[in-house]
């Protein structure tokens, strides 16, 4: 049991320093957690709006859907609406990667792809056909322009 004399021989500002200590060491903690973790959980966001990095195609990808569409077109415009990406589902072993199924314009049928995004602003899709593959390149935007 506490006795009550080592009670009353804290002071007041002692309890004070202790609290305000106590609670500048939990401010640090969660400032440093957020700057540890902030990059990892931006990094691991692929929904949004993209523009393909060569071409005048803008894409949608909701993650909470599991795919993305087309929304933009300006050389194919009957491909606006086109559910480029589907089946898109995170790869638990290693953050910022994906895989899924994309859709092959010259194929006519959907095949395996794996999407990563190495920077916050920057996917790449990369598809493979038998023993060729090919790597596409996208770029975040925050809205479609106007035409």
């Amino acid at each position: 049991m506490i006795s009550k004399r080592w009670f009353y021989s804290i002071s007041p500002q002692d309890s004070l320093t202790r609290a305000y200590s106590l609670a500048i060491l939990v401010q640090i903690t969660f400032f440093l957690g957020a700057l540890l973790f902030a990059p990892l959980a931006l990094s691991g966001d692929i929904s949004g709006f993209w523009k393909h990095a060569k071409g005048p195609v803008w894409i949608e990808i909701r993650l909470e859907e599991g795919g993305g569409t087309v929304v933009r077109n300006d050389k194919f415009s009957d491909r606006v609406g086109r559910k480029i990406l589907k089946d898109l589902e995170a790869d638990k072993s290693k953050q910022g990667l994906w895989h899924g199924l994309i859709y092959a314009e010259k194929l006519g049928e959907y095949k395996d792809v794996e999407v990563s995004l190495p920077e916050a602003d920057r996917m790449l899709f990369k598809g493979k056909v038998g023993f060729m593959s090919r790597t596409v390149e996208w770029v975040r935007v925050d809205k479609i322009p106007a035409r």
